[in-house]
């Protein structure tokens, strides 16, 4: 008697065969492309990247200013902001807003430290680009005294989130207004020191609060978010951070993580403490990381190079690179 296969029995095959197709893809996907990207600039100094949906990624240059756009697929990287473009300075936080068809970027006058000189503005500003063509679209300054523009978070209504590095607080652009609000401010978020790095990294979790780092301190905490104002603050606990930078969205209590010491990490949110896993070790003062698919797409900055008065002298490693991490897909969900 020949027998014939159930429904079921086709079902679970057609199950594991699109379960293997899709293992495959990702592989495929992961191990496509160059393994790392040069980018243009002697003293490029690379301090934050972003990716736009389709998978294209922007590079904001801190050491000689504008913004660097790069394919992953085909590692071309070509400036795409020029320096000084809208009055811009040293380019630190970027952030690509699909939505509103912006190019989000901070821009700092460094220049006392060697940085690009060629923008006319004195003061930290959040710079609007157009995300398609680069073209300048609207410039606001971060509110006093003395602020520092560092990175930047986008919520689902298009407010526009920036930590100021140099003070304790986190700002708030309301779409459409002329100017910043404070949204949080905590003592918690001060730099250590003075002319020290306070606020740094700034994420949405899938849970919907906010989440930041402070770089010299090593913190990391969440901001809830009660009917659209900043709630309570919570350090939250873990082991030790050494310079946490950039930080980006990965799962509903996920990030993924920078530390300046040198690593890439995947970051579990657990109620009021978190757990931090090295994914790749060894980079040189990493600043920033972007995810594109199954790859996280990192910046070296070698920033000691540009911030360290007794290495100025020094020569960075040339060119100037950013990195692709594969992940599997148990480190993106």
């Amino acid at each position: 008697m020949i027998s014939t296969p159930s429904s079921a029995d086709r079902l679970v095959r057609a199950a594991l065969t699109i379960a293997l197709f899709l293992s495959a893809l990702w592989v495929t996907v992961a191990d496509a492309g160059p393994l790392s990207i040069a980018l243009p600039g002697a003293r490029a100094f690379p301090e934050s990247i972003t990716s736009a949906r389709d998978g294209t990624l922007f590079v904001g240059r801190l050491g000689e200013g504008g913004i660097v756009r790069a394919n992953p697929r085909t590692g071309s990287a070509v400036l795409f902001v020029a320096p000084g473009a809208a009055g811009s300075r040293s380019i630190t936080g970027v952030f690509a807003d699909e939505a509103s068809g912006t190019l989000w970027a901070c821009s700092n006058d460094l220049s006392a430290l060697g940085g690009p000189s060629g923008g006319h503005d004195r003061v930290a500003a959040l710079k609007a680009f157009d995300l398609r063509t680069g073209a300048a679209k609207r410039s606001i300054p971060l509110l006093e005294p003395h602020p520092f523009c560092n990175d930047i978070a986008v919520d689902a209504g298009g407010a526009v989130y920036v930590t100021d590095s140099a003070n304790p607080t986190v700002l708030r652009l309301a779409p459409g207004a002329p100017r910043f609000e404070v949204f949080a401010t905590n003592l918690q978020f001060a730099p250590p020191q003075p002319n020290s790095a306070g606020l740094d990294g700034i994420a949405f979790g899938g849970d919907g609060d906010l989440y930041v780092t402070t770089y010299a301190a090593g913190g990391f905490f969440r901001i809830a978010i009660e009917n659209g104002r900043a709630g309570r603050v919570i350090k939250l606990q873990g082991r030790a951070l050494g310079l946490p930078d950039g930080l980006r969205p990965l799962g509903r209590k996920s990030f993924l993580l920078v530390e300046g010491a040198g690593t890439l990490d995947r970051v579990e949110v657990y109620g009021d403490g978190f757990k931090a896993a090295p994914l790749r070790a060894g980079f040189r003062t990493p600043t920033s990381v972007a995810q594109v698919g199954p790859v996280a797409w990192v910046s070296e900055g070698q920033m000691p190079l540009f911030f360290d008065p007794a290495r100025k002298g020094q020569p960075p490693a040339l060119p100037f690179r950013i990195y692709a991490v594969p992940l599997n897909k148990g480190q993106t969900q």
